[in-house]
């Protein structure tokens, strides 16, 4: 029987039609959305805060001394310490560890250059609380493990201190409110120690971009890409009590502001700008779980640690704000891969780019040559580093960007002068982790970003790396330091 077109077509569509609904059916049944998971994290993102009082631009009164206590002397405590030591202004007062040992080394090291010792607060898993309730102190600052953080920066605070915490901040959207909400009432500030924002070229393109050499800023990247799993993770003498293995049983992007602190003061997000939405994802994990479980064959000490669960190694967070620019952060600290923080900016009139590779500047369609750029960072070379660059340098700390970052919070507190990164950013930066655990454990969905500023963004005033004022904070020499500096 001869076959008519318009038959044909008909019939085709209806069968169409039914394979269609028939898949989407089946596609309906295998993906329908089951209980959500982690529904704390978005009740606590919904859940609504007025701002008290607006921290960003707040000048607390001048300290012509900042007297300081440092809690959390393994890691990284006693190198801010040795830091803090060249910079006028600054007396080490107290030092607190549980563990004794720890403060009598740094102890020796104020010995060594020549320092009064500082009160001991050692010996107990309180010590911390004696220290902050000293009232001989103006600024702690907190180098313990994660889960510490929020609690001892809000102590802390709560006592009348300022504050300086390591990244990041805090663990749960609901620790990222306490910090805000404690230092808007208290009137303290709230530092998140994101030392990356002060590294040379990320300050270089802050300027650049402030200067509009970029135009309109459109997309920005950062990333933590760093193997931290021999040596480091795993090594039963390094993190104590294994608190970094631990945090890797949640699956998300665990450490994203160093490559975000950066985008962010480049985008002034929180100054101008706000996060609005994130979705992410994370691989599989192919590398954490199958070496404990080998691990724990040859060493009954990594037993606890076998048969986990582990995030995976590439989580992948991308940012819409409200403005519409877009942030991709990256997170890898189980592959064996090279050192990237992945710094990204990019405009309608240029691109900036480094890391892995080299610093790297394009205003069109090919990279500047050598000398080109070279002309360009002479023009836009900020203050900061003209006026500190070379002998943070010399103390060293990352390349100097941890002495800039310290010098920098402490010549704002003796001028009495806001500072660069202030509570919102920390919340802002560190929320970006329990965010992305929910999104990784809901397919990826979107969340909404929390606005910590409630609703001052729209004119809280940009960071400004050429210091319109102070930066007249002296850095100092030190007897029996390696950086004898001429000051």
């Amino acid at each position: 029987m001869k076959t008519n077109r318009r038959n044909f077509l008909r019939t085709a569509a209806v069968a169409g039609a039914g394979t269609l609904t028939a898949a989407s059916a089946a596609s309906c049944i295998r993906h329908e959305k089951s209980t959500e998971a982690m529904a704390e994290v978005r009740a606590a993102v919904m859940a609504t805060h007025s701002q008290n009082f607006n921290m960003s631009g707040y000048a607390a009164l001048p300290l012509s001394k900042v007297r300081t206590g440092f809690i959390g002397l393994g890691m990284r405590g006693p190198g801010a310490v040795e830091r803090m030591a060249h910079i006028e202004g600054v007396e080490i007062v107290a030092l607190c560890d549980k563990y004794p040992d720890r403060v009598e080394k740094v102890q020796a090291m104020l010995t060594k250059f020549g320092l009064p010792l500082a009160k001991d607060f050692s010996g107990s898993e309180e010590a911390w609380k004696a220290m902050c309730d000293d009232p001989g102190i103006d600024l702690v600052y907190i180098c313990t493990p994660w889960a510490w953080h929020t609690p001892m920066a809000v102590y802390a605070m709560e006592a009348g201190k300022h504050v300086a915490v390591e990244v990041p901040a805090a663990k749960t959207v609901e620790e990222c409110w306490q910090l805000v909400e404690v230092s808007e009432r208290t009137k303290k500030h709230c530092m998140q120690l994101e030392n990356c924002c002060y590294d040379f070229f990320e300050l270089l393109t802050l300027n650049m971009a402030r200067q509009g050499l970029f135009g309109d800023i459109v997309h920005g990247e950062g990333a933590y890409i760093h193997d931290l799993r021999w040596g480091y993770t795993y090594d039963k003498n390094g993190y104590a009590d294994m608190w970094r293995l631990k945090e890797n049983t949640r699956n998300g992007n665990l450490y994203p502001t160093h490559g975000l602190g950066p985008v962010c003061q480049i985008m002034n997000i929180n100054r101008g700008d706000r996060m609005e939405y994130l979705t992410s994802l994370s691989s599989n994990d192919f590398a954490m779980g199958p070496e404990l479980e080998q691990l724990a064959k040859e060493d009954p000490f990594y037993a606890p640690f076998a048969g986990k669960s582990y995030r995976g190694n590439m989580n992948t967070t991308l940012v819409k704000t409200v403005l519409g620019r877009s942030i991709l952060i990256q997170h890898d600290v189980s592959s064996p891969r090279p050192y990237s923080r992945i710094h990204l900016v990019s405009g309608t009139k240029g691109l900036a780019q480094k890391w892995p590779s080299p610093a790297k500047i394009a205003l069109g369609h090919s990279w500047l040559k050598p000398e080109e750029q070279a002309a360009l960072e002479a023009q836009y070379t900020p203050e900061i580093v003209k006026r500190v660059g070379e002998m943070a340098k010399a103390i060293g700390g990352h390349g100097g960007m941890d002495f800039i970052m310290d010098w920098r919070l402490i010549d704002c507190l003796r001028n009495g002068l806001p500072l660069d990164q202030d509570v919102y950013d920390a919340a802002l930066w560190s929320v970006i982790t329990p965010l992305s655990e929910w999104s990784v454990a809901n397919r990826s969905s979107s969340i909404d970003v929390p606005d910590f500023t409630c609703g001052s963004w729209k004119a809280n005033t940009p960071v400004d790396p050429n210091i319109p004022a102070g930066g007249n904070t002296m850095v100092i020499g030190l007897k029996g330091s390696n950086n004898q500096l001429d000051v």
